[in-house]
């Protein structure tokens, strides 16, 4: 089928050379390279869009990755060969500001149906929610670090992890699949329903699961979890900033012990595809448990669920064991 010349948004282009690029022997039907199927070919930039390109198109899209399994998203870099690979695919699907590398990319690249997530909902500043314990000083501090690493507006990218702003890119992504592919555009829209029905699940679950508990704040690694924490009334503190990579202070680990105190904070959550070490050494010295909260941005062997949903689900259990829920 030659698509390659209709036209889609932003996001399923990105999610088509992601996909397309990065791991085609693990995600493609066969090992053709994006664009060079009978399907629908999208590259998505990583997991996430992944997950809502195999979803939303089924039978007719053929999937590949820029982001291999285990691999962070954030530091990665496109070779020559994924680039050029790129302009061969139907669509792409990205997340605009989380993977500089893809964004660039994309921004120079000939294919025509381009699907940025952050254009189908609507991205937040979550740079001071999770240090509002930690005094003016502090918060500027990591507004600042958050602002190199986030862009010009330092806008939170990981709107994945609240399943109701998720639903709105998966939304927008099927349109953009129906536009750019109109033979399939009525099981584009059939795939796209029942998506949505799992996400409404999921956001029922959460709902309820966290509605009453002892404590409302939780301790994590880095600064993933801002839109799941303000969807469900809970309060994240981030021992990082949104860079995964970046070192806390001795200052900003004394003041979490602190506040762990103060708000009975139980748990110090770390996740799969970064180092556990500044996690756990909190954890030890503050007396606190230790558990993982994945930011979906990869699944791997270690993850505990096959697809997202089993794993915001086992992210759900983890939160509500930490925060003692009733």
């Amino acid at each position: 089928m030659n698509v390659r010349r209709r036209r889609i948004s932003g996001i399923a282009v990105t999610a088509a050379t992601a996909l397309g690029l990065g791991a085609l022997s693990a995600c493609s039907s066969d090992s053709s390279a994006a664009g060079n199927t009978d399907k629908f070919d999208v590259v998505a930039s990583f997991y996430p869009m992944e997950y809502l390109a195999e979803q939303i198109g089924g039978d007719h899209v053929n999937v590949t990755t820029l982001t291999e399994p285990g691999q962070e998203p954030h530091d990665l870099e496109l070779s020559a060969k994924q680039t050029a690979q790129m302009g061969e695919a139907d669509a792409v699907l990205y997340l605009k500001s989380l993977q500089p590398a893809v964004d660039e990319a994309i921004a120079q690249s000939d294919v025509k149906t381009k699907i940025d997530a952050a254009s189908l909902t609507k991205l937040e500043d979550h740079g001071n929610v999770e240090h509002d314990h930690g005094g003016e000083e502090h918060a500027d501090e990591h507004a600042e670090e958050e602002h190199s690493e986030g862009g010009e507006h330092a806008l939170d990218p990981h709107v994945w992890l609240d399943p109701v702003k998720y639903a709105e890119i998966a939304q927008g992504v099927a349109e953009s699949f129906e536009k750019a592919d109109p033979d399939h555009a009525d099981d584009y829209r059939k795939n796209a329903e029942a998506l949505a029905k799992k996400l409404s699940g999921l956001d029922t679950a959460f709902k309820n699961g966290l509605a009453k508990t002892d404590s409302k704040v939780f301790f994590t690694n880095h600064a993933a979890f801002g839109y799941l924490a303000e969807r469900y009334g809970l309060t994240q503190e981030a021992i990082n900033g949104l860079d995964p990579e970046s070192e806390p202070s001795p200052a900003r680990i004394k003041e979490l012990q602190e506040e762990a105190k103060a708000d009975g904070v139980t748990t110090v959550f770390y996740e799969t595809l970064v180092s556990d070490k500044t996690a756990k050494t909190l954890a030890k010295d503050a007396g606190l448990k230790t558990d993982v909260l994945d930011p979906l941005e990869g699944i791997t062997d270690k993850s505990k669920g096959e697809d997202y949903v089993g794993v915001m689900e086992a992210n759900l259990k983890a939160l509500e064991t930490a925060l003692s829920a009733k």
